[in-house]
């Protein structure tokens, strides 16, 4: 979710939504993004919320030039701390997506991680437009999200529960419209008793209502996996991945 308080994302929590994430998941996004989109050595990549960097850094290991941009400086930070002392073509820049503007032309842009669904729609189109200004001449943009309608509708689940390490997580979440959206509260448990409350928004949309949005802004719709490269979406499925390409 599109948590409201940035220090949500302050040390232990950080912490807690890296390890969600597992590693061998990184590892194959990243693969395909190198051979669908056919990545080498000096390609450039805009990696939009950026977050901690698990794509950024995997990609310019690969010797890829990555530009990585978020609006958290915890997220920032750890990106440079990640990758000082090393030759790796990263820079990283602590801005808000909406408005930063890029002094360069990528070949790829990535908007992973659910990010993208962290904007409403006239945001949503504000940002689009940014990426095809900065898209070289065939260039490409990645959406990863787990928010969209044809997965919302499937998978909606207004109680749950988990648990993330010593962390008790209990969250209700509300289906809302106009706009369409979902709303959640999490109430984390700490192994001491500490209780924190969070609140977070994803808006919702359905691929049709992307793919307008797309148009709008000089890119269009190519394809579409559950699986990176390896099985085209179907309702249901828990996660997305939509690839755009700049409009010749």
């Amino acid at each position: 979710m599109n948590n409201v308080n940035d220090t949500y994302f302050d040390g232990y929590y950080k912490d807690i939504w890296r390890n969600m994430i597992p590693e061998q998941l990184t590892v194959k996004e990243v693969e395909f993004m190198v051979e669908y989109f056919q990545l080498k050595p000096g390609s450039k990549v805009l990696d939009l919320m950026c977050g901690y960097g698990r794509h950024a850094i995997a990609l310019a290991e690969k010797g890829i030039s990555v530009t990585a941009v978020d609006n958290l400086v915890q997220y920032i930070d750890q990106v440079k701390n990640l990758v000082e002392g090393t030759s790796l073509p990263i820079k990283a820049i602590r801005e808000d997506v909406l408005n930063y503007v890029p002094d360069e032309k990528f070949d790829l842009v990535l908007c992973m991680g659910n990010s993208l669904n962290f904007f409403n729609e006239a945001d949503t189109r504000l940002l689009l437009s940014k990426v095809n200004d900065c898209l070289a001449t065939d260039g490409y943009l990645l959406i990863h999200s787990w928010s969209i309608l044809e997965i919302v509708v499937k998978t909606f689940n207004p109680q749950s529960s988990s648990k993330i390490g010593d962390i008790e997580m209990d969250t209700t979440t509300e289906f809302l419209f106009q706009p369409t959206r979902v709303e959640a509260e999490t109430k984390m448990t700490m192994s001491n008793g500490d209780i924190e409350i969070k609140k977070g928004v994803d808006y919702v949309f359905c691929i049709s209502e992307y793919e307008h949005m797309l148009l709008d802004s000089g890119l269009s719709l190519e394809n579409f996996y559950s699986i990176p490269g390896k099985k085209v979406f179907t309702i249901g499925e828990p996660r997305i991945y939509i690839i755009a390409k700049k409009q010749s």
